[in-house]
């Protein structure tokens, strides 16, 4: 009997973070479209040179953004399973999406008179629990040069 009880405690926190964490992924990804819609005057370029050579530049300066993104209990569960039985961790997905962007809009927020950004570079990192192998969050790290044109 107190296995069953054990296995329903965790079987509810799978439930439960299963419809907190997407109403918070819900939340997020609203978030993330408002912002992008109003950086859209900024564009940002892994090239390392100009958008436009002709403009003369005023000065640069290395911008960067970065965001942690933890991992829900129901993400958690799928993991663990797809870890046992192989193949794509597509609950994942997501969550490495949403990092990235909020990334990018964090190093665009952090230089907002820049006309545009290049050498734009993306670092990321799993950042692992107690136990050996398991995976609690997910951190990137966006940077890159911003430009400021001379006027």
């Amino acid at each position: 009997m107190a296995e069953l009880a054990i296995l329903g405690f965790w079987l509810l926190l799978v439930v439960v973070g299963y419809f907190f964490g997407r109403a918070a992924e819900t939340k997020h990804y609203a978030s993330i479209h408002s912002r992008e819609k109003t950086w859209l005057h900024l564009p940002s370029t892994s090239l390392k040179t100009l958008l436009d050579p002709a403009r003369p530049v005023e000065r640069s300066e290395l911008v960067y953004g970065n965001v942690v993104v933890s991992i829900d209990y129901f993400k958690q569960a799928v993991l663990g399973l797809r870890s046992f039985i192989g193949g794509a961790v597509t609950s994942h997905e997501t969550l490495i999406d949403r990092a990235r962007r909020e990334a990018v809009l964090r190093l665009k927020e952090s230089c907002p008179n820049a006309h545009e950004i290049i050498n734009l570079r993306l670092e990321a990192m799993s950042i692992s629990g107690k136990r050996p192998g398991s995976v609690t969050s997910v951190e990137v790290l966006a940077y890159g040069t911003a430009i400021y044109f001379a006027k």
